[in-house]
């Protein structure tokens, strides 16, 4: 759920600080975003920076739909859970 998150909170961000804010390794980080991408909520895009390759990953249209849903569901668990003053 970080890479959800962050995406959430941000438009779009490149794998290297993806990597670097999460502090996960390359094999580790792209196994997670293929997973998000095969879901079909996280999209890819490749291109080239000043000569050098540049990937970039955002949230889809479902993508943003199933964190919203998830971030609900949090809240009523939690509405459920606290005490009744």
């Amino acid at each position: 759920m970080a890479i959800m998150s962050l995406l959430a909170a941000t438009p779009e961000m490149s794998f290297t600080e993806l990597k670097q804010t999460l502090n996960m390794t390359d094999g580790n980080l792209t196994t997670h975003i293929k997973t998000l991408q095969q879901a079909g909520y996280v999209g890819v895009t490749k291109s080239v920076l000043k000569n050098r390759p540049l990937t970039t990953c955002s949230l889809t249209p479902a993508g943003q739909d199933a964190f919203k849903n998830y971030v609900e569901l949090l809240d009523q668990i939690v509405r459920q859970t606290k005490p009744q003053i």
